[in-house]
């Protein structure tokens, strides 16, 4: 395995897992503000980005324009709400959204690939079901916050799959798109007195502007991780975000979780281990099917990886 990509992809993961402790430091500036700046000072990192690396956003289509301008949208409302969650003492829930999202993921193949799933998935899938059930009575009410983060960002990643750009590229066009409205609404709470950006300190603006690189610094970390490492791999470092997300939210912040609450985590965490075996099972089998069908085929060695 290439360790450096593998350093690159668990620095990613870590740096996205560790924002729940980033969002409260830019307190008193309230969500929309937060939100704000963040498409705004992305947008500009992401420039010099492009500029150092020497890379031009070229032979942009229309069709890819505007499947960009929907994933602007999509990913402007999980940044929103994820801003929101953690700065409002709701961090284990924006941790289960993104434990959530493989199985989004897996229910958007059926839906619009009409992929036909394995048993197991379809398991997985159903204890996903159930959490979601137990979280609703636990709530009171459905886990509008996890299942909102983990509707948006699968359909990000869907969208972003039929646009076929390269992240860092993408990503100046979606924060280019959400550019004019983030200026604007920063401007205007300027203008009625309501704007905390400029008025609590440098260290908060300079903690502000830092909104935009540590938005583009994982992404690039992530681009170097993806170029090395198998998909497999990849699949199983995401986890490591929600894990970092649900033990801040745990340990640091120190939110509440009722009994209640811990069966619906244990659910998804199940329905999780259930999709990772599955996963792996099916890409083994995979691997020693093209094996049979290649030119030299050794029986032994196929005998010698399946008592593994």
């Amino acid at each position: 395995m290439n360790r450096q990509g593998l350093l690159f992809g668990i620095g990613a993961y870590a740096i996205w897992g560790l924002f729940p402790l980033y969002w409260p430091l830019l307190k008193p500036s309230g969500p929309v503000e937060i939100l704000a700046h963040r498409i705004t000072w992305s947008l500009l990192a992401v420039l010099v980005m492009l500029a150092f690396a020497r890379r031009w956003i070229r032979g942009l289509t229309w069709r890819q324009a505007g499947l960009l301008v929907v994933a602007a949208t999509v990913i402007t409302i999980n940044w929103g709400v994820y801003i929101y969650a953690v700065n409002s003492g709701h961090t284990l829930d924006a941790a289960l959204g993104y434990f959530i999202n493989p199985l989004i993921s897996v229910m958007f193949g059926v839906l619009v690939f009409h992929e036909r799933l394995r048993k197991w998935q379809w398991v997985a899938v159903g204890l996903g079901g159930c959490a979601v059930v137990v979280l609703s009575v636990d709530y009171g009410q459905p886990p509008w916050i996890a299942l909102v983060l983990a509707l948006a960002f699968g359909t990000y990643g869907l969208v972003k799959k039929f646009a076929n750009m390269p992240s860092l590229e993408s990503l100046a066009v979606e924060t280019a798109v959400m550019f004019l409205p983030a200026v604007g609404f920063a401007l205007a709470l300027e203008g009625q007195g309501d704007a905390a950006f400029g008025h609590h300190g440098v260290w908060h603006v300079v903690l502000m502007v830092g909104a935009g690189v540590v938005t583009a610094i994982p992404l690039l970390l992530f681009n170097g991780a993806a170029i090395r490492l198998p998909l497999s791999v990849i699949g199983m470092l995401q986890y490591l975000t929600p894990v970092l997300q649900f033990l801040i939210g745990l340990l640091i912040q120190r939110e509440a979780m009722p009994p209640g609450r811990w069966a619906g985590f244990v659910l998804v965490w199940t329905a999780l281990t259930v999709l990772t075996w599955d996963g792996l099972r099916a890409r083994r089998a995979a691997i020693l099917e093209d094996r049979r069908t290649s030119p030299g085929f050794d029986a032994s060695l196929e005998e010698r990886i399946s008592r593994h």
